[in-house]
């Protein structure tokens, strides 16, 4: 293993067994006897390294097989085929060294023990990963003061609301400072200063001890804000694995142009203004906000809002990159990056 990589994954594949009942009566009764299995690759032959100190989004549609991926790469679920190099150790066969290396949080899954005060949670972690009380305290401190759950310690975590309790996970998954952070889906369901904390956070402790950071998630702001390379998986395969800022610029055609109008306007009525032009446009929900989806090219994005602005009376205008929400929409259109 190359020492300056955390993670160094070759060839990764995970079948799993899934039963396919046949149809009617007679295949009810035939299935009580025999049954049929197909084998569904969840993870398709992957292969990728990331290097100590890396912040990398791993992004991918529900089914994709990311949580497949993180189990195996925690040591939960054992590889088909493949070779996995996590912190210079195989996670399924060193589990017990292996698993003081790492850190991990589930967002639909909690470490903490459900009736007891978040406190006496931490002290049990403390004492499972044997940590000394001079390094918990001098890095807890900092970690408790942070994220600010000093008022939350003494509370049972069933007392706790979502944003607390996941506050409260993502220190216990740092007790022991490990070098490495998986983070599935931490600020699910979180409100947006919670998820500002965590992730303002997150760069810190980056910064401050090089940990390495493997964060899935379906909050795309999540991965802008924190992450410099993506890897994108589509039905267990892998197609991108590169920095953001690339993907933004190959895949980013084009800009969005935001009307608002001082009187109701037809979406039709727009489409007719702006015939022959390579505009499509789009409406939200409450028919007060119109989408116009085209070129980066200065003429007609001028031509578009001249012929717009010469017909109806506008109350606002905004001209936006497309975002990269829009983006990952397009190459999961498409099928490859």
């Amino acid at each position: 293993m190359n020492q300056h990589n955390a993670i160094e994954v070759a060839g990764l594949r995970k079948e799993f067994k899934s039963h396919s009942s046949r149809s009617g009566l007679a295949g009810a009764f035939r299935d009580l006897f025999t049954r049929n299995y197909k084998i569904v690759p969840a993870v398709n032959d992957i292969s990728f390294n990331v290097k100590q100190g890396e912040m990398v989004g791993y992004i991918g549609e529900n089914g994709a097989g990311k949580s497949t991926t993180i189990k195996m790469l925690t040591g939960i679920l054992t590889p088909t085929s493949g070779k996995i190099i996590v912190n210079g150790m195989d996670p399924h066969k060193e589990r017990e060294r292996f698993v003081q290396t790492i850190g991990v949080v589930f967002g639909q899954r909690s470490q903490l023990w459900w009736d007891i005060a978040v406190q006496e949670s931490f002290r049990l972690l403390k004492k499972v990963y044997k940590v000394s009380d001079a390094d918990y305290n001098s890095h807890m401190d900092h970690v408790i003061k942070t994220l600010d759950i000093g008022p939350l310690l003494d509370k049972p975590v069933r007392k706790l609301s979502l944003g607390q309790r996941m506050r409260c996970e993502l220190a216990a998954a740092l007790i022991h400072n490990p070098p490495l952070l998986f983070l599935d889906e931490p600020t699910i369901g979180l409100d947006v200063l919670v998820k500002l904390r965590i992730r303002d956070f997150l760069k810190e402790i980056n910064e401050k001890y090089n940990t390495t950071i493997l964060l899935t998630t379906h909050d795309l702001s999540d991965i802008e804000a924190l992450c410099e390379r993506v890897i994108m998986l589509d039905e267990g395969s892998i197609i991108y694995d590169g920095p953001l800022n690339d993907l933004k610029e190959k895949w980013a055609e084009g800009k969005q142009l935001q009307f608002e109008f001082l009187e109701k306007v037809d979406l039709s009525a727009l489409q007719h203004v702006t015939t022959g032009m390579p505009v499509k446009w789009e409406m939200d929900e409450k028919g007060q906000v119109f989408t116009a989806q085209t070129d980066d090219i200065d003429e007609v994005i001028s031509q578009v809002i001249s012929r717009v602005v010469s017909s109806f009376k506008i109350k606002d205008i905004k001209i936006n990159e497309i975002s990269t929400e829009e983006i990952i929409r397009n190459i999961y259109e498409k099928g490859s990056a």
